[in-house]
């Protein structure tokens, strides 16, 4: 069991960003982490990391129809760049939210930072020539990262979060990737359950001990939660 590991590499070209999503860490700031377990409301709670394999991915009904609701707006993909624009909505939707995010995307991404290690992209949505929605992935050579997803509250019921995850896995698929990475989830915290928004067919999750990621419909709570005392 590990409890946040931290590495400081120096640059983080596309190849090694894959090795190490591959073996279960992540990025935070200008950094990579992994970890077993994360502090929740004074108490640990169990962590585990999720990839979707690329191909095996199938638009379900529920895809098609936030794809359907969407299809009016604009949807961009460009090298990220963190502009005032961005930053506005990023202040929009931080207070919308009922949980604690970080005060700006500059901090979310760079931290005390000037440049990034990383290979950046941002996916935009617009309504017509208004910004209403981004999401940051980090690309990699066979693998992309999903870092980061804001979106104007005023556009809430359109579902826009997980239309941008639909937007990075089509990315993903466009680019011949074979993994697309979506972060952790918990047993024991529900807020995590959206990364699973694409299906648990194309879903896979990490086993730490046998450094093997397991396909999603063969573990069960129970299972995942026992790997922890292995």
């Amino acid at each position: 069991m590990v409890y946040y590991h931290i590495d400081n590499p120096s640059e983080l070209p596309p190849a090694q960003l894959d090795m190490y999503l591959e073996a279960g860490w992540y990025r935070m700031q200008q950094h990579v982490f992994t970890t077993d377990l994360i502090s929740k409301d004074n108490r640990f709670i169990p962590v585990f990391w999720l990839r979707h394999v690329v191909a095996n991915y199938q638009p379900s009904s529920s895809h098609k129809k936030i794809i359907a609701a969407n299809k009016r707006f604009t949807v961009g993909v460009a090298p990220l760049v963190i502009t005032d624009e961005l930053e506005e909505l990023y202040q929009q939707y931080r207070n919308s939210v009922d949980f604690d995010i970080s005060t700006t995307i500059q901090e979310s991404l760079l931290g005390e930072a000037d440049t990034s290690i990383f290979q950046s992209l941002c996916i935009t949505v617009r309504d017509g020539t208004k910004l209403i929605a981004a999401g940051v992935l980090d690309d990699g050579h066979n693998s992309i990262a999903g870092i980061l997803n804001f979106y104007n509250p005023a556009y809430a019921t359109k579902s826009l979060g997980k239309f941008l995850m639909l937007q990075k896995m089509k990315y993903a698929q466009q680019q011949g990737k074979q993994f697309y990475y979506t972060g952790y989830m918990s047993t024991a915290f529900s807020k995590f359950d959206y990364k699973l928004m694409l299906g648990t067919a194309t879903t896979e999750v990490y086993k730490r001990q046998a450094e093997a990621w397991v396909p999603w419909n063969k573990v069960t709570t129970f299972l995942l939660e026992s790997w922890l005392v292995e």
